[in-house]
This record gives structure tokens, sequence and C-alpha cells, in this order.
């Protein structure tokens, strides 16, 4: 983290004598007062060097004048053991095999992947293209062809310029010589022999004075005389036998009528029959011209043959059916050919190499591809030709790049990735209709057999919650690359990051930057990197400075960014978000906020912890104080009690209670009772890094021996009295100086950390100014003895064969007090009567 170099200073006093530093605090034990002196002992330990807390980087031993010197860098460092998972996932080619690339954002994993991609991508024979097709046996579920890479808009044009040559063709088909001329033979043929029928039955009928007389209802037959229908009123008024003869030959003629009549139906059918048959030559010929140079091109494509074939087979049999009702010789409409056009799903071009696509939003109909609706009159309706693909359908074949995080958002999606990784197979799965939206008929495309490569990027919390969560995780990702955070600092890696900053000037076309500028970044990059022997490879961080710096050069009318652009860069970032740190320093500057830094008190000491607001954090001192009494052998963790303490800070509290136990308590009861408390402190409290300083207010208060004020400890412990690192060493350090400063600079202030976080210093150059000029001080210590020493000024004091401790340590006044309460604890119990122990 970056942190804020203080605005507001006061002038510091002259650095204190030897002698003024030998100031007297009173000791209290029991009814005496003794003398003590605040000044360590001798043989205690001194502090850090300057060059302890800062590894600065020497611009001349960079070897050149500025980054236009140099060549820039060509990929990224330090990372061998990622880039070569990423190298192993893209080339293995088993199923399952998808990677999950994880890092810090801004350590240039998305570049790297992209980098990788692109070599593979190109190396690569070119992928499949896919159409959806009508399928004529069921237009609810269309059909996916495979077509060779680069030929699928060459048959979406040729089936489209088929059927333009059919909206023409297919009518004049149908009104041509030949075709009019045949069709006119086959009514005359079957309309004849039926007339035929009729007029040999109407001559024979009417030499029997029988008229056959045609009706809406069909045919009747009815008496005459002299050439006329006899009426039926005149009918019955002729004699009885003549009725009965008349009636005999209109009942034999109507049998022969009857059966003349059966033969119409079969006459008619065959005359259908054969008319199909004409319609479906004369439709057959104008098809299979249109439709000769798109097969003649796709001959060597089974499934595009296949489709060609159904194709003219529909046309054939619905050919007339398309043509325009009683306009002889209009052109037929396109629309009434869309059953019979091409949906290219996906064309990747003639050109080498498979594709490689980035989804930056993969919702499920981004990811598996949709099938659109259109509205008409009110009802919505959809075909084959409204297929969209997805992600998956334009990755087919190649790489598919996703944000984990993102993908995770849409549950569907991120289930139907899986769904489709595991099956390896794109079923487009159509979303459910919205409440209150008409009815539309599904359609269920045919399922595209899937062959790629996902890779997922995200960061380590995502990637360890999946594996724990998600049963099919870790059988789909087979391969984790995880990017480090930091790189080792070394000349070669100095060298290196001069390049990155090279290729990032050449990237974002800023000024060059010099050698002091790309010095002052290496530093800086240390202390992102929270190490002095690490670098942090937060590029996308690094970049923003440099463009920053590049700004303030330009405001200053400079050609090349120099050390200070750089630093008012940093600064200018710090200062925009540190509204937070400034409102917790100003509670310390206005006693707000109970924070001693000068004096001596027991049981009391100045702790240290973190304040994180967003992406930045910050270092703030903590009162933390420590009363004892006799009880039970308990020590009280008050956040802990009041549910503010998180389990990791009672974890600490609770190894102090180890701590003094297996140190003094090995031959009476512990019999202390103990409460620990951060002082003011109105929010949650996590971690231990604060469980030395709670144990040295701890000691403090069982020996009675005063702690020096003007000294902040950071660190945690085991029960063996080791001091352990923690996080955020930096940030702390400089959180008690800048009180401290805010208040006046003393030249006895500094603070105490554990001795593996030297390693970590990389403070702020006002800090290490000031411990230069002798008014502020760092400590590193290794056991809690050696901190005790150096904030009471006596000596701890180290058991003997006995198990004595020296008479004046702290160890052996901690000792005397545990003595005297397990003492009293027995007296108690036997004035109540009760049995000790």
């Amino acid at each position: 983290m970056i942190f804020k170099w203080p605005i507001k200073t006061k002038a510091a006093p002259s650095p204190a004598t030897d002698a003024e530093t030998e100031t007297t605090v009173a000791v209290h034990r029991g009814d005496a007062i003794e003398k003590a002196t605040s000044a360590p002992p001798a043989d205690a330990l001194v502090p850090l060097t300057p060059l302890e807390l800062r590894r600065v980087v020497d611009a001349k031993s960079l070897g050149f004048k500025t980054t236009a010197d140099l060549a820039p860098a060509g990929g990224l460092i330090g990372q061998d053991r990622a880039l070569r998972a990423i190298e192993f996932g893209m080339s293995i080619r088993a199923q399952g095999f998808n990677l999950f690339v994880m890092g810090p954002p801004g350590s240039g994993k998305s570049t790297a992947v992209r980098a990788h991609l692109e070599r593979h991508a190109s190396k690569e024979k070119a992928a499949a293209d896919w159409v959806y097709v009508n399928n004529f046996e069921d237009a609810v579920r269309p059909r996916a062809l495979k077509v060779p890479a680069g030929r699928a808009m060459a048959l979406q044009r040729g089936i489209s310029a088929a059927m333009d040559e059919l909206a023409v063709t297919l009518p004049a088909a149908f009104i041509g010589e030949d075709y009019q001329m045949r069709r006119r033979a086959i009514e005359e043929e079957n309309r004849a022999g039926h007339d035929d029928a009729i007029d040999v039955l109407t001559r024979k009928a009417a030499a029997q004075n029988i008229a056959v007389l045609r009706t809406p209802l069909g045919f009747a037959l009815a008496p005459m005389h002299e050439g006329r229908v006899v009426k039926p009123e005149v009918f019955k008024q002729i004699p009885e036998s003549m009725r009965r003869e008349v009636e005999g030959r209109v009942a034999s003629l109507q049998k022969e009528l009857e059966a003349a009549l059966l033969k119409v139906p079969k006459a008619d059918k065959l005359r259908r029959k054969l008319l199909a048959e004409l319609n479906e030559e004369a439709a057959k010929a104008a098809i299979e011209a249109a439709l000769d140079e798109v097969s003649r091109d796709f001959s060597d494509v089974p499934e595009v043959g296949a489709y060609l074939a159904a194709a003219e087979q529909d046309l054939v049999r619905s050919g007339p059916a398309l043509l325009p009702a009683g306009e002889s010789g209009a052109g037929v409409s396109k629309s009434a050919f869309r059953r019979y056009l091409v949906n290219v799903v996906v064309a990747h071009g003639q050109s080498a190499g498979v594709p490689s696509i980035e989804e930056s939003n993969p919702t499920l109909g981004n990811l598996v591809g949709r099938v659109e609706q259109a509205s008409h009159h009110g009802a919505t309706a959809t075909d084959f030709l409204m297929i969209r693909p997805g992600a998956l359908h334009r990755a087919n074949g190649g790489f598919l790049v996703l944000d984990a995080r993102t993908a995770l958002r849409s549950p569907e999606a991120w289930e139907a990735l899986k769904r489709a990784l595991k099956d390896r197979e794109i079923r487009i799965e159509q979303q459910p209709e919205a409440p209150g939206a008409g009815a539309t008929k599904v359609l269920e495309p045919e399922p595209i057999a899937l062959d790629l490569k996902v890779v997922l990027l995200g960061d380590r919390d995502t990637y360890f919650a999946l594996r724990a969560s998600d049963a099919d995780f870790m059988r789909l990702f087979k391969v984790q690359a995880d990017f480090d955070d930091t790189i080792k600092r070394t000349k070669e890696n100095d060298d290196a990051f001069a390049r990155i900053i090279a290729a990032v000037v050449l990237k974002h076309k800023t000024k060059p930057v010099d050698a002091q500028g790309v010095a002052k970044l290496i530093e800086e990059s240390a202390r992102l990197a929270e190490d002095s022997e690490r670098l942090s490879i937060e590029v996308g961080r690094l970049a923003d400075i440099v463009q920053e710096a590049d700004y303030w050069a330009g405001i200053d009318k400079r050609e090349v960014i120099g050390r200070r652009d750089i630093a008012r860069a940093i600064d200018e970032h710090v200062q925009r978000g540190d509204r937070v740190r400034d409102r917790a320093q100003e509670v310390f500057e206005r006693g707000i906020v109970l924070v001693d830094t000068e004096g001596a008190k027991p049981g009391q000491i100045n702790g240290l912890s973190t304040v994180e607001a967003g992406d930045y954090a910050f270092g703030r001192p903590a009162r933390i104080t420590a009363r004892v009494h006799l009880g039970q052998g308990r020590i009280t963790d008050i956040e802990r009690e009041v549910a503010l303490g998180g389990p990791l800070h009672a974890k600490g509290v609770m190894i102090l209670w180890g701590y003094l136990a297996g140190r003094f308590a090995q031959s009476y009861p512990l019999s202390l009772a103990a409460t620990l408390v951060f002082e003011q402190s109105y929010s949650a409290v996590e971690g231990d890094s604060a469980s030395a300083a709670e144990l040295f207010a701890l000691i403090s208060a069982l020996a009675d021996v005063p702690i020096r004020q003007d000294l902040a400890v950071t660190g945690s412990v085991n029960q063996w009295g080791d001091v352990q690192a923690i996080d955020g060493v930096n940030q702390k350090v400089e959180g008690f100086f800048d009180v401290c400063q805010a208040r006046g600079l003393t030249g006895k202030q500094g603070v105490i950390i554990p001795r593996a976080n030297a390693q970590h210093l990389m403070l702020r150059e006002d800090v290490v100014e000031s411990v230069r000029d002798k008014w502020f001080s760092i400590y590193a210590v290794s056991r809690v003895d050696e901190g005790l020493e150096i904030l009471t000024g006596l000596k701890a004091g180290e058991a003997g064969s006995d198990g004595q401790y020296p008479k004046d340590t702290i160890n052996a006044r901690v000792d005397a007090r545990l003595r005297a309460y397990a003492d009293n604890a027995r007296s108690y119990a036997s004035r109540r009567g009760e049995a000790t122990s």
C-alpha cells in the first residue's frame, strides 16, 4: 500500500543528550517506590540503521540514461511457473484440461494469456464454420451443419442466389407453352371421357322421351313429351299404366347415370395426379438448374449435399404452392423462399488459425446463444433464421477467455457453461417467456459439437471458493496457473523491471523515464510488495504512476520523466484518497483519542493497527491497557466479550495465558485474573499482531513496572516467547511516526517490530531521514525479553538452575507477584475451610 507523506509538521527539538535520556521513572512494588532508568541497558539492542529501513537503488547502477535507451520487455518477468502452466494447459487436448489463471489485478496475467493465445491460435488448423438450416421434416428442430472453414458465407450466398433465380424461373416454368399445352391435354383428355359418357346417356334417354338435366345438386332425369319436360302435376294426370312404364324407363336410366358418375372421381383423381406429376417435372427442371452451381461447389461436403437434396425435394413438392395466385407470369416473393435460406452462425474466414474470443458479459444468451423473436400484429414468432450465436459458438475450435467473477454472477450461464464442457456440445437454451408475453413457438436447435479450451481469469479467493463448493469445477478446470504477486529483487530483475517501464512508456506513449525515475519506481514497487527483498509486478499500478508522472512532467515543461515527477505522482495519488487517514490523524492531534507519546506508565502500551478504507490502508496507534488481580487463571479479552474481537485476536490473547503458565506457573497454580482491552475502540478488532503489545502490557501490570509511552509495539507472540512477523509493518511504523511528528519529535520516540519484519521495511523517505537525524528509532526484536528491556529499561532476567530469576529483574517481579497470588488464593481458601489444591 502507498501512504501519504505528512503535510503538517512541527519543528523537531534538538536531539536529546545522553544525559537527558537517563530519566527516571517510578516503579511501584507494594508500598515501596523504587527508581529505575528508562535508558536501555548497555548490552540492549540498538536501533536499526537508516540503510536497514529502506533499500534504495543507485540509479547509476542501472546503466542507462532514460528508458529510450532500453529494449522494451516483450513479456513478464519472474513468472516462469505460471507461464509453463499456461503453455501446458493450452497445448494438452484432453477433456477437462481447461485453465484457471489466478493472480492479483494488474499482475499481467491477462496480457500473458493473450500472448499465449495468439501464438497457439495462429499455429492451429482453422476451425470449421457452422450454419443453421430448416428441418423440412420438423421445423421446430432446425439442423446444424458443419462447413469447412471460410465456406459458410459462400453457402449462404449460393443458396440466396439460387432462391433469387427461382423467384423468376419457377413462375416461368409454369407459363411456358410446352407446360400449358401438356396441361390442357391432361384436362381435355379427362374432361372428354366424362362428357362422352354423359352425352351417350343423354341421347339414349332422349330416344325414350327421358331428359337428362344438370342441376346445382348434380344430374336428374325427367319424362318428356314432344321435346319438353313434363311437369310433375301434369305427369300425375296421365294413366297409371303409362306412368309406371315411364317410371321404369327412368329407373333403368338412373342406374346407368349413377354408373357413369362413379367414374368421374377416378378420372378426376387421375387428372390431379397427372397434373401434379407435370408440375413436379416442370418445377424440378427449374430447381435443379437454380441449385446446380451451389451443389457443384459443395459436392465435397456430404452434410451440405444431404441438405440440398432435402431442400430440392421440398421445393419440388411445394413449388406450385409458392406461385402467386391469379398473376400470370408474376415473380415469386422472396419471403416465400425464407425456409430455404441459410443462417450463418459462425464464419471464421479462410485465414489460418483458430478463434480466440474474450466475452466480457457472459450471460446465458451471450454464452450459449439465443433464439430471437419478432412481433407481428401483437403476436410473436420465430424461426431458424433468428438463431443467434453465443461466445461458445464463436470460440468453438479455439479458445474462450472469461472473467471468473463475472461468469459466476449469472448462475444460469455458469451451469450452462459446465454442461457444455461436460457434454462437449453447445445447446441453445431458450429463455423463459416474460409474464404476460404472448405464447411463442419454442425452437429446439440441434446441438453443435463443442471443441474448445476455456480460460478463466480470477483471483485466488475465487479459485479456492469454487474448488471447495463446486463439485464439477476440478473435473473441468484441471490446470491452474498461479501468478506471483511479487518477484525476487535481484540485479537481473531490476534490469528487467526497467525494460517493463520502457514497454509501459511505449504502450502509453509517455515521455521517457530517466534512470533516477526508474530507481524511484523500483523502490515504490518494493513498497507495494511490502518487502525490501521483492518487487511488486502490479504492472497496472506502475503504468498509472508513469502516466500521472508524465502529466506532472508536462506541467513543468520537462521532456523526460524524473524522480521528482514519479514522487509527485505517488504523493498526489495518496492525497486524493487519504481523507479517512487525515480525519483519523486529527483525533490524535486534538486529544480526542488518548495516546501518549512521552512518559512511562505500568500496564499501558501503544499498540499498532492498520485501517483499511477501500484500496487504501494506513497505520494508527491504539492504547492497550491491562489490569491484574487475584483470580482463577483467566485472562479476559474485553473485545471478545463484547463481540468486537475476531477469532484470530482471541487466539492471540489465549496464547498469552499459555506463555505465562508455561514460564512461571510450574510449581504453583496460576491464580491470576486479568483484563485486556483496546481503549477507545468502537469497531471490530481482528488479527494477532497486537499480541506482543498485549503481553508487554500484562507483564508490566504484573511486575508493576512502567512502560515507555514514547515507543509503540507491533508483532505477534507464541507460547515460547518468540516475537513473530506481522503484515503491514510499514504502515504501522509510519502511523505512529505521523502522530509523534504532529506532536513534536523528541528524539526518544520509536517503534518495536519483530526481527523477521526488518526485511520488509521500505519506509517513507521522511521517516528514514528522521531516523538518520536521530529523531526517531526503530528496534527489531526476536524475543519477548528483548522487547521488555527496551520498553522498561530493566533487565528481563533468565531463570537459573533453581528456577529463580535474578533479583530486580522484570521476570523476578512477575514471578513474585504470581507466587503471592497463589499464596493468597490458598490462604483465602483455607480461611473459608475449602481444600487447597
